[in-house]
């Protein structure tokens, strides 16, 4: 081999370590790519829905590292989240990055009564709004099938869900879901949120594992500071089929779309 190709070779392979360090670097600081994987959000996310997670906002942790290597005991540049972020974190059991909107924060009492939630023995409001509505049908690259609150609905129906919009005590509306009013966890105990902790919700009320169920019955428990990774603060692109090459599936009017 020539000297001019080995050189090739080895300028090659650098540039494709620095990329690779850049993209460590730009991944670890600032920005993390997260699909939608599960309807636990809707309808503020939808399955197949990409976006970014803003890592500088709430600071940073050894969560924030790829395979949590990150060298950081607590968080380091750290500002509070706000009620109503919509945050991904570490489950604090399993390892997973889920995503859930902030509801109760240190020193809250949080409760949900009839499908209701109370912050601090304080009904958060709701409003009712349209029907959300969604072809009943596989969805996302796991061919998960959505739960209808006019079940039995036929592969290919119209599947509805009941559509309300709350505020919670800092002004944020945002809309939620319900599917039924027999869920578990539509009544609550009181939960107490202790400091350093955070009690996240989806927006899909019944259709969420989050802080309403303890960590040892799949939920996520009540999630230390630690394990929050970043703020959802817009989609960059969405698909509702099963494949990222399905164009026809694409929903433009996703994109680039703020999360509220």
């Amino acid at each position: 081999m020539s000297s001019k190709a080995s050189d090739g070779i080895v300028e090659t392979f650098k540039t494709i370590v620095y990329a690779l360090l850049i993209a460590g670097v730009f991944r670890t600081l600032f920005f993390q790519p997260f699909w939608i994987p599960s309807g636990s959000m809707k309808d503020t996310l939808l399955i197949g829905d990409f976006l970014f997670v803003n890592k500088m906002a709430y600071g940073y942790s050894r969560y924030s590292c790829p395979f949590a290597i990150c060298p950081i005991s607590g968080r380091i540049l750290g500002s509070e989240p706000e009620r109503g972020d919509v945050v991904v974190f570490r489950h604090p059991a399993n390892g997973r990055d889920f995503i859930k909107r902030l509801i109760g924060l240190p020193g809250d009492t949080i409760q949900v009564l009839d499908g209701v939630l109370y912050i601090n023995g304080t009904v958060a409001p709701q409003v009712p709004a349209t029907t959300f509505e969604e072809i009943k049908e596989p969805q996302g690259s796991e061919g998960l099938v959505p739960r209808c609150s006019n079940d039995p609905v036929g592969k290919g129906g119209i599947c509805e869900k009941q559509r309300f919009t709350e505020t919670l005590p800092n002004g944020v509306s945002h809309d939620v879901l319900n599917i039924t009013d027999n869920w578990g966890a539509d009544n609550t105990p009181i939960f107490s949120v202790p400091a350093g902790h955070y009690f996240f919700m989806g927006d899909n009320r019944d259709n969420s594992q989050d802080s309403r169920i303890a960590v040892q019955s799949g939920g996520v428990g009540l999630v230390p500071a630690e394990y929050l990774i970043g703020r959802a603060e817009r989609i960059m692109f969405s698909s509702a089929g099963r494949s990222l090459f399905a164009f026809w599936t694409w929903r433009g009017d996703r994109f680039f779309k703020a999360i509220e």
